[in-house]
């Protein structure tokens, strides 16, 4: 029996080196593995954070970008504004003008307006209230280079400041929120200049 102890003894330590052996592989494999994963990991790791730090400052870039556009737009919806009002209170202005001043710059109108042939003006209600008496000669003499004879009519127009100019059914419309409609781009790139220099 000795012999068959030993047999078994042998079998059971070549058994035990065996296991020992595959055990000592199987965990030198699975740290390779692990430490393979580790890598992989790290390197994925790496290149999300890269990504992430890429996007970020995609988005930041972008969030200033609106945020410069959405203050620049409001600087510009600040000066529109600012020069609506500008020429608001202008337009108020010229049609508020005291009376002297007011016809002075009809005159004036009228001889820029004015064509060769005869000529109808007609005012508003208001303005034929305070005509000075004088004001058809002052227009045709101011008009008078441009061989132009211009009447004054009776009857009064809608409108307010300035007046309306007819020549045989063709009318120009002078009246002062007309002439500032018309002109309204130069007059807002005069202002702008004034304001924003």
């Amino acid at each position: 029996m000795a012999g068959l102890e030993k047999i078994i003894s042998q079998i059971r330590n070549e058994s035990e080196e065996a296991a020992a052996g595959v055990v000592a592989a199987a965990e030198e494999k699975a740290q390779q593995i692990l430490e393979q994963a580790k890598a992989e990991a790290d390197e994925e790791c790496a290149g999300i954070l890269e990504s992430s730090k890429r996007m970020t400052e995609e988005i930041l870039k972008r969030g200033r970008s609106a945020a410069d556009l959405k203050v620049r737009q409001g600087i510009l919806a600040k000066k529109q504004e600012l020069i609506g009002q500008v020429l608001s209170e202008a337009l108020k202005e010229a049609k508020n003008l005291e009376s002297e001043r007011y016809f002075d710059a009809v005159v004036k109108l009228a001889a820029e307006s004015a064509m060769e042939g005869h000529g109808t003006i007609y005012f508003s209600e208001a303005d034929l209230k305070r005509l000075p008496e004088d004001l058809e000669e002052r227009m045709n003499a101011a008009a008078a280079g441009k061989k132009a004879v211009l009447t004054i009519a009776s009857e009064p127009r809608e409108i307010e400041g300035g007046f309306v100019l007819s020549y045989g059914g063709i009318e120009e419309n002078c009246s002062f929120d007309a002439i500032f409609d018309s002109a309204r781009e130069q007059l807002q790139d005069v202002v702008h200049k004034i304001l924003f220099p």
